[in-house]
């Protein structure tokens, strides 16, 4: 687990941690110089019954809010101090509301600086205990221990110790059985390793020789050397543990705080968040439907524009659904805690205006109104959270993996919830290989627009006897899947709603229909004058007039048997019937054969006809690779290669 401290600018935070841990946290030499913590600071303690806690020192002061918000993102229980001198203060107060909007719901308050007490009066230490009880009252922490301790003379050490092992075996473990995610706090160069990033890992697990990516912005894979937790190589790192990832094939100024380490292809860079939003009650005013404010999530920092769904006003207090739109890509978890700051402080407190949990990634623009689409996402019911994402998804589904990250539920869970779903028939398994699957409403949805577009088709091509596959899915959407529409395919023709067209069933048709008596005899007899006329067919206008049809009515008779390749298109007005075609084709390879080479006179003897029909078909063959021209002469193509 992580300890986090909180507080006011010079409260002691940082003494208090090296009393208890023998760690000084403050590094920099501008920290040792002004005497404040600047930066983020990292120790390791050991709690009362052996377990090992990493303990994050954050800043106190009101400019670096920033660091402190990267810090608190992954702290499980904090440490509040309050210095007993001053008592409690706008930082005091904003690292407050920052730790509750962040969901962290178990702490300490240590009374720093205990040893001055005797010296500030009577009457002090009744006004120092009002003033803690009013700013803890109302929130997670009001049951909370209040230690007084002294850093400086180790009175209260011990106490403060037992009080936080007394929290900490309250707490719930984080899921190790989640995607990895470590938001990187810090990076580094190490002398024969490489960079090093460290961070705390939130969820899931990492081992060395694992493929990993830094999101957003270097998507990898990299592989992960080494892992270490406290300083120690570890054979795998889970959540809840400070963790530090030797990654020798990235430059150390590659990488940034607010980048994430997750596994590779596990998890998308996001522009878009579906959120749950709470407004801080002390808010001086509510929070109007659109607003522009500044979004801290894990260790980045981003600008969001805040778009509420389903009020026009969010009071303060109140809690609503919202949309983030952000300035910038970042990688971010379903169900993880944010905050929001504003531009100016809050009387008393500082900038934090609201925060909350994400609830969906990537997430389109949503309608006025829309919030309500995404209550399942706010509950605890896995099947409803998966139902609804499938639907979402459309007719691109879901994979296993990415419902993994998406619903925000453990491997063995969602495995077990999709088992029950698809024999319920609610969801489809549409790709066993890539663990693809599809909502059932949605392939429900698929099969009408399937049949409305071959409706539309006959209605509007009556002449043509079936719509192609690979037609019928750029019609339904140019990203279904092959696999998809093969199981659409099949669907519809064991409902008997469909028929496929041999010889080769790549076409299909609405059931019962095909073409009129009358339009069969009209097919029946241009094949038949295509035939009869051997070399010198009649042109499409002159077989349209000969059957009193326009000739884009001819062209679309002729389809069926272009398909079935008994018809053969040689320009857009010339079709030969493929018998004459392909005994014209071996005279003249067998000419060739004899003298390797044939004139435009020699072929025109050759095909008996005209120009008219003699130039078109040496083009033809020439199209077909049957033969090379060559100035006025051609030659076969097999030959010249």
């Amino acid at each position: 687990m992580i300890v986090g401290t909180a507080g006011h600018v010079d409260h002691g935070k940082t003494s208090l941690v090296k009393a208890l841990t023998g760690i000084d946290t403050d590094r920099l030499p501008e920290e040792k110089r002004r005497g404040i913590t600047l930066e983020l600071g990292f120790a390791h303690l050991v709690l009362p019954d052996g377990t090992v806690a990493g303990v994050v020192d954050v800043p106190g002061h009101e400019r670096f809010v920033k660091a402190m918000v990267a810090g608190a993102g992954g702290v499980d229980l904090v440490l509040l101090v309050i210095a007993a001198d001053e008592g409690v203060m706008p930082q005091t107060r904003e690292h407050l509301d920052i730790c509750q909007l962040l969901g962290v719901r178990a702490g300490v308050v240590a009374l720093t600086k205990a040893d001055l007490l005797p010296g500030l009066g009577s009457d002090w230490s009744a006004l120092l205990e009002a003033d803690v009880s009013t700013l803890l009252a109302g929130t997670a922490m009001e049951q909370a221990e209040v230690v007084e301790v002294s850093a400086r003379t180790g009175a209260g050490l011990p106490q403060l110790l037992a009080a936080l092992g007394r929290a900490a075996a309250k707490l719930p473990v984080r899921n190790a059985d989640g995607p990895l995610f470590l938001p990187v706090d810090r990076a580094f160069t190490l002398k024969g390793f490489g960079t090093v990033v460290t961070g705390t890992l939130l969820s899931g697990t990492l081992s060395p020789e694992e493929s990993v990516s830094l999101l957003p912005g270097l998507p990898g894979p990299f592989r992960t050397r080494a892992v270490q937790v406290h300083g120690a190589p570890v054979p795998r790192a889970v959540a809840g543990q400070r963790t530090a990832v030797n990654l020798p094939a990235v430059a150390a100024p590659e990488v940034r705080r607010g980048m994430v380490l997750t596994r590779f292809e596990e998890l998308p860079e996001t522009r878009s968040l579906d959120v749950e939003l709470a407004l801080l009650g002390a808010a001086d005013a509510p929070l109007g439907r659109r607003r522009t404010l500044l979004l801290h999530l894990g260790t980045a920092q981003v600008e969001a524009r805040v778009r509420l769904l389903d009020v026009d006003v969010l009071q303060p207090g109140e809690t609503a659904l919202a949309q983030l739109r952000l300035s910038a890509p970042l990688a971010a978890l379903p169900g993880q805690r944010f905050i929001l700051r504003g531009p100016r402080p809050l009387p008393g407190r500082g900038a934090t205006l609201a925060g909350g949990r994400v609830l969906t990634l990537s997430a389109p623009r949503r309608r006025r109104g829309a919030g309500q689409q995404l209550e399942p996402m706010r509950g605890e019911d896995g099947e409803a959270r998966v139902r609804w994402l499938l639907r979402q998804a459309g007719y691109r589904g879901l994979s296993a993996p990415e419902l993994f990250v998406r619903a925000s539920l453990p491997q063995k869970q969602l495995g077990r919830t999709l088992e029950v779903l698809s024999s319920r028939g609610e969801v489809l398994l549409v790709d066993r290989e890539r663990r693809l699957y599809l909502s059932s409403d949605v392939f429900l949805g698929l099969l009408q627009r399937a049949l409305s577009v071959l409706q539309a088709f006959h209605e509007r091509e009556p002449l043509k006897d079936a719509l192609g596959r690979e037609e019928l899915r750029q019609r339904l959407s140019s990203a279904l899947e092959p696999r998809l529409l093969g199981r659409l395919v099949q669907q519809l023709v064991e409902r008997n709603q469909v028929e496929l067209v041999p010889p080769d069933g790549v076409r299909l048709r609405g059931r019962g229909r095909s073409l009129t008596l009358d339009e069969e005899a009209a097919r029946s007899k241009a094949v038949a004058s295509l035939a009869a006329a051997g070399l010198a067919p009649p042109t499409l206008a002159e077989q349209g007039q000969a059957l009193g049809l326009p000739p884009a009515r001819v062209a679309a008779l002729l389809e069926g048997p272009l398909r079935e390749g008994s018809v053969v298109k040689v320009t857009e007005e010339l079709y030969f019937h493929a018998a004459p075609l392909a005994a014209l084709r071996t005279a003249l390879l067998a000419h060739l054969a004899q003298h390797r080479e044939i004139s435009t006179q020699a072929f025109k003897q050759l095909v008996g006809q005209s120009r008219k029909f003699v130039i078109p078909l040496s083009e033809y063959f020439d199209r077909e690779k049957v033969t090379l021209r060559l100035g006025e002469r051609r030659v076969a193509r097999t030959s010249h290669q």
